[in-house]
């Protein structure tokens, strides 16, 4: 089997380079690209409920001021993330989804793979636990094709405690002190930024997949393939599947 075969481009918060980031036109549009991977961000809203959303702060995505942790879902569902100072006003009405909004999308559709990253300003201001009892219960029904991802090794660690099926660590470096954490913990999954790897040789093998992000050159791709990464993160969801059907057809 080639390398190009074995890659499986994963949708950092959706199709991010063409809609805004972690919404539903985002993830849809990367669903019918033909992307099977998507990856999203939850924060809870002050009243406990998941939302899909990077920054608990809402002026980057909303244009507005305050925080995620400032309102109740009812009321987030009434802003909208349409990303203003990238966009302008071509998204106006698109807005900040719930979780459950997005796993609506994978009824019917067991051959797409999630991963959920629980951010830390969540952890921080709610506690592992009310984050975590909160966020499981959503992913019962397709748990199968859930990950639960994140820095905070802690965290990962509880949601596989308490029912999770698989996990991810994403790590903020890449050096022997954490080598000895992921290898204790036995994650699914290794979620690592591009610039922090080192530039050469095969990376740490063990009952994990690597999944490397910021990636948006096919031949970046192809070189990580090389080294036994096999799950490539991608906002280029368009440009990267081009890339990567024409690298498999030989063209």
């Amino acid at each position: 089997m080639s390398q190009t075969q074995e890659i499986h481009l994963v949708a950092h918060r959706g199709n991010a380079r063409d809609y805004p980031e972690n919404t539903l036109p985002a993830f849809a549009s990367a669903l019918s690209i033909g992307l099977r991977c998507l990856e999203l961000d939850v924060h809870l809203s002050c009243d406990g409920v998941p939302v899909v959303i990077h920054d608990h702060t809402l002026r980057r995505t909303a244009g507005v001021a305050g925080t995620v942790f400032d309102l109740t879902a009812k009321q987030l569902a009434h802003i909208d993330a349409h990303e203003p100072e990238r966009f302008g006003e071509r998204f106006r009405g698109t807005r900040i989804p719930l979780l459950a909004d997005v796993l609506a999308l994978l009824e019917g559709r067991s051959d797409v793979l999630l991963f959920v990253e629980i951010k830390r300003a969540s952890l921080a201001r709610f506690g592992h636990e009310q984050v975590i009892s909160r966020l499981l219960p959503l992913l019962r029904e397709a748990q199968a094709q859930c990950v639960v991802i994140s820095f905070d090794l802690a965290a990962v660690l509880r949601a596989r405690q308490m029912g999770a099926v698989a996990i991810g660590w994403v790590l903020d470096r890449y050096d022997a002190r954490s080598r000895l954490k992921y290898e204790a913990s036995q994650p699914e999954f290794l979620f690592c930024d591009l610039q922090k790897l080192p530039t050469e040789g095969n990376l740490w093998h063990g009952p994990w997949q690597w999944a490397i992000y910021e990636i948006e050159s096919i031949a970046v791709a192809l070189a990580l393939a090389a080294r036994g990464v096999r799950y490539i993160e991608t906002m280029a969801a368009q440009a990267m599947s081009t890339a990567l059907r024409t690298a498999q057809s030989g063209g």
